[in-house]
């Protein structure tokens, strides 16, 4: 079994910051955490134990992205080598466990796609399981999907996803004001699934109804839905209101003004979740690209739709997502770190194991320098860059 420890880091673990801090891993889990010279003791003993010096740099647990579509060129939609080459790319930027999302496709495609996830995720642990952002989404407030392919949900379609996913559908992103919605949302959430509202015309009061009958995720706030009024507070306010939902946010600059991203964290403290939304164009050149079945534009970093120049995902990371939390949003370091570890855990039922590094936890770890670049990652205990 391999073992690894690290020393005399700043860990962001748990919502605090600890000094001169150390961690040992054993394998693919962290077995002890300590501060000071006793990282001396838990690299003594039996067997050989790999050392790495951090040398004052920020150590957090493992980014956890619960909405992403790809990078490096690849789509998640295009099968398993593309999944691999996207996360292999994110996970060089901080990212150690993705959920899968996929676009919205005709129901029998998406079935087909989910049951190649779930044999991805039973062998690559960085693969959580698939989300599936479509096709029961409101065509008023569509985003990057196609409107020809959008439709309400059937207990037919419910049960052929379900069944192909058997049991590694993580979120599942639907309007709920749509006919059979409701149902929908009941359905998904007794068979496991977190649901997010999404790509909706809801209501304040729709929102609220959603969320008593099970959903527990707001997706991208602010974007695909109707924003804050004064009389018509609409699903943002919904979510900051209601007790266990989690927003997520794609804090890119483009999606969300960084005020507004402050905003949410204040009205919903540790319910913040930043995500990527990214599609192939991450940590790729600008230029034309596909969504699903729609042709996108990627000019300085921002993705359109060729046609009617919808936001089209972004082109984030997580650890630039991190670095613009601290030093644009303005966010403590530990508020911003939990937005990306133990939040989107807790948000799909891992907060046993995802999230943190404490002991009997993921052997997940980013070490970053004092502006948040990317100096190493652990994931399941391995190093990730050379």
């Amino acid at each position: 079994m391999t073992a690894h420890v690290l020393h005399s880091a700043r860990l962001v673990s748990e919502g605090r910051t600890t000094a001169d801090a150390w961690v040992r891993f054993d394998g693919d889990r962290v077995t002890s955490v300590g501060t000071g010279d006793g990282w001396r003791a838990a690299a003594a003993g039996d067997g050989e134990v790999t050392v790495t010096d951090a040398g004052g740099g920020w150590l957090t647990p493992g980014f956890v992205d619960l909405h992403c579509h790809g990078g490096a060129t690849a789509s998640f939609d295009d099968g398993v080598e593309a999944i691999r080459a996207a996360a292999d790319l994110h996970q060089r930027h901080g990212t150690t466990r993705t959920v899968v999302s996929l676009v919205t496709a005709p129901v029998a495609e998406l079935a087909e796609r989910v049951r190649g996830i779930a044999a991805l995720s039973a062998s690559d642990p960085r693969i959580l399981g698939s989300h599936l952002e479509g096709p029961f989404l409101d065509v008023g407030h569509k985003g990057a999907h196609d409107p020809a392919l959008l439709r309400s949900a059937s207990s037919d379609d419910i049960e052929l996803l379900l069944e192909a996913g058997a049991g590694t559908i993580r979120q599942i992103t639907l309007a709920p004001e749509l006919p059979g919605g409701m149902d929908a949302v009941r359905a998904f959430s007794t068979a496991g699934v977190a649901v997010a509202v999404g790509h909706t015309g809801a209501t304040y009061e729709q929102t609220r109804a959603a969320f008593d009958a099970g959903a527990s995720l707001l997706t991208h706030a602010f974007n695909g839905m109707d924003g804050v009024h004064h009389r018509a507070p609409g699903p943002v306010a919904a979510a900051t209101h209601t007790p266990g939902v989690t927003l997520e946010i794609i804090n890119d600059g483009v999606h969300v003004h960084p005020e507004v991203v402050r905003m949410a964290f204040a009205a919903a403290p540790g319910r913040v979740a930043l995500i990527t939304d990214a599609m192939a164009a991450a940590g790729a050149a600008d230029g034309d690209y596909l969504l699903g079945a729609l042709e996108v534009q990627v000019r300085d970093g921002v993705a359109r739709l060729t046609h009617g120049g919808s936001i089209a995902g972004s082109t984030l990371t997580l650890d630039e997502a991190l670095r613009r939390a601290v030093t644009e949003v303005g966010l403590p370091v530990e508020d911003a770190v939990r937005a990306l570890t133990e939040t989107p855990a807790a948000a799909l039922g891992r907060s046993g194991d995802l999230g943190r590094l404490a002991a009997g936890y993921a052997a997940d770890a980013v070490l970053l320098d004092d502006g948040f670049g990317v100096r190493q990652v652990w994931s399941a205990g391995l190093p990730v860059l050379p």
